[in-house]
């Protein structure tokens, strides 16, 4: 496989993306006009990120990291990451660890006192994944409550 570039998407990487959401088992918006309003919507928010991986024009992983303004911590900001996925065919090469990497760098150059991330996946390997790069699950405690 060719180079790997990563990168901030642009506005042309939707379709690209939205393919690979597909792999998350979440829901998509059905209407293509309410995913392309978010999208623009992502794309013009300064504290939006969303990052991806890619190789001879396909994006192969992605996630997204949010900067959330907070007024604790001596009002620093944190970052969430969220709908981190690689394309099947593409998994275990680091794709996603590298997407994982520049939310990082893009949450300390942002002066995050913390990134954090939640996973619905129970497996192991999964589990596995997120400690090997470097996130815990021993400091806090997540409970959703899905509206």
């Amino acid at each position: 496989m060719a180079d790997i570039i990563l990168r901030e998407a642009v506005s042309s990487d939707l379709p690209g993306i939205l393919a690979l959401y597909s792999y998350l088992g979440s829901e998509l918006a059905e209407d293509p006009a309410k995913s392309s309003a978010v999208w623009k919507k992502i794309m013009d928010s300064e504290d939006c990120h969303t990052i991806v991986a890619e190789s001879e024009g396909r994006i192969l992983s992605t996630c997204t990291c949010t900067i959330i303004s907070n007024l604790t911590h001596s009002a620093r900001p944190y970052a969430f990451v969220e709908n981190v996925v690689t394309h099947p065919d593409a998994r275990e090469k680091g794709y996603a660890t590298m997407c994982l990497n520049m939310a990082s760098e893009i949450a300390k150059a942002n002066n995050c006192y913390k990134i954090m991330l939640m996973t619905g996946s129970k497996k192991e390997s999964t589990l596995n994944f997120y400690r090997k790069a470097g996130y815990n699950s021993d400091d806090k405690t997540a409970f959703i409550r899905w509206l």
